[in-house]
């Protein structure tokens, strides 16, 4: 009998070779298609096992949330913050809490098993892309042309004076930027699928069915279980307080997060012949 609190290797596998042809694809309009299965996926079964859990007999043991750590990267490396947000952006999407440590270098992710495991495969598949997509941002030298405002302390009759001026962008200013508005529209993004998802599957008197209680007793029930184990002091508040603004590469960034339109068919159509089989696909 399968477990009501893990996702089955059949899921699994269909989400990541999912994930793995929007990795591999060169067409936006297919990336973005199978992405937005990937997670149409992840929330159908994220409610099935939510219901599944809702009525398993008061003498078997209930599946509970957990606490997982979840590694973003080596102290020291630039970037961490923008990976962090990613993550968080995408477990926002599939029901699991956060918390960030002081250096970006880990997640604590809170949340049933299957929930982590979809954000840990989405995760993986959409850093890739998105550390892809400002490689090429910064490659095509599109940023030198940008500006960006800075203040500057000048000495003046023995007075410090502040005043803001233009100066270029900096390569890894722009990066950062880039990055943050990706990964802000890719969260946008799977919040909007998930909840396309969850208008098909409860009807508009959803507070009387067996599938809205379910869903309802899992929220309590994760919100319980964070704050009974969350050390956390405060909230983390994202990359932007230590990274410079450029409206050019934040531009740049939600143009390549948002590509094309999200489709709300769990696949692309046949005649396109990129995808043969849900559980198909290529090394990542």
């Amino acid at each position: 009998m399968t477990s009501p609190n893990a996702v089955p290797d059949r899921m699994l596998t269909r989400i990541g070779g999912l994930l793995r042809k929007a990795e591999s694809t060169d067409n936006e309009h297919e990336a973005e298609a199978f992405l937005a299965a990937a997670q149409r996926l992840a929330t159908k079964s994220s409610i099935d096992l939510a219901v599944a859990r809702a009525h398993i007999a008061g003498r078997e043991r209930r599946p509970t949330p957990v606490q997982r750590i979840i590694p973003i990267g080596e102290p020291g490396k630039r970037g961490l913050r923008t990976y962090v947000q990613l993550f968080v952006a995408i477990a926002a999407a599939n029901d699991v809490r956060c918390d960030v440590v002081r250096t970006s270098t880990q997640v604590y992710a809170y949340g049933f098993d299957s929930d982590i495991d979809t954000c840990a495969a989405l995760y993986a598949s959409l850093l890739v892309q998105m550390v892809r997509a400002s490689d090429q941002y910064i490659k095509s030298g599109a940023y030198r042309s940008a500006t960006m405002e800075k203040i500057v302390v000048e000495k003046r009759w023995g007075r410090q004076v502040r005043r803001r001026v233009q100066v270029p962008v900096a390569g890894v200013t722009a990066r950062l930027n880039f990055q943050m508005a990706f990964a802000a529209r890719i969260g946008r993004r799977l919040a909007e699928v998930k909840a396309e998802v969850e208008a098909e599957v409860l009807p508009g008197d959803a507070d009387a069915t067996g599938t809205a209680l379910a869903l309802r007793d899992k929220e309590i029930e994760l919100t319980d279980f964070y704050s009974r184990t969350s050390e956390a002091r405060g909230t983390w508040r994202g990359p932007q307080e230590s990274t410079g603004h450029s409206a050019a590469a934040r531009a740049a960034g939600d143009r390549a997060g948002r590509a094309a339109r999200i489709g709300t068919s769990p696949e692309l159509p046949a005649a396109r012949g990129q995808l043969t089989s849900p559980d198909a696909g290529g090394p990542p």
